[in-house]
């Protein structure tokens, strides 16, 4: 027995049902069929600069994007804002190595506002540098920086951004990606 759901036809299997497009549908294949809440264009809004800022001080993690060995790497981290810069601490290993080179940094932290439902991004790009002198040192012990590895992490890194940039969009109703399809028991991989 074959049942039509939206531009599927399917047929029953065991549990489950087997869907395929419907070739008396004109729609393309895997075209989803659109619903009232995805007839308005979501609104993403560029995020000015200290709005960025002031967004990157209400979280404390983010993510490192740096190269190591001419290819990009990502490493988690815990971060404090800091007059303009970015700053976290560490241990030796290949997130140092990599930031401290002369290749840029990146670092991007996100976050959700459940008030408005909407999400966050910042992003700022520039180069990292290692804080050796001893009046910036004692300025950004106080920091509150709080790595969440335990183990040897008294290198602190400052990265100073060349640019930075945000966005701020709605975030989308689960439901209107469900598909016939969604739900539904995957054979196991021979």
């Amino acid at each position: 027995m074959v049942d039509r759901v939206g531009p599927w036809a399917c047929i029953p299997e065991g549990p489950a049902r087997i869907c395929v497009a419907d070739p008396a549908e004109t729609r393309p294949v895997g075209a989803i069929e659109r619903t009232d809440t995805m007839a308005v264009e979501p609104r993403v809004g560029v995020l000015a600069e200290d709005e960025c800022w002031a967004l990157l001080r209400t979280t404390s993690v983010g993510r490192l994007a740096v190269v190591v060995d001419d290819h990009p790497d990502i490493f988690p981290l815990n971060y404090a804002v800091d007059h303009g810069t970015v700053v976290f601490r560490s241990g030796p290993g290949t997130k140092v190595s990599a930031a401290l080179s002369d290749a840029p940094v990146a670092l991007e932290a996100d976050g959700y506002d459940v008030d408005t439902a909407e999400a966050w991004s910042v992003v700022i790009k520039g180069r990292a540098e290692e804080i050796t002198r001893g009046s910036d040192l004692i300025d950004t012990i106080d920091l509150p920086l709080f790595p969440w590895q335990s183990g040897d992490k008294g290198r602190f890194i400052r990265i100073v951004p060349t640019t930075t940039d945000g966005r701020r969009f709605p975030i989308a109703d689960p439901s209107v990606w469900v598909t016939p399809l969604s739900g539904l028991k995957r054979a196991p991989v021979e």
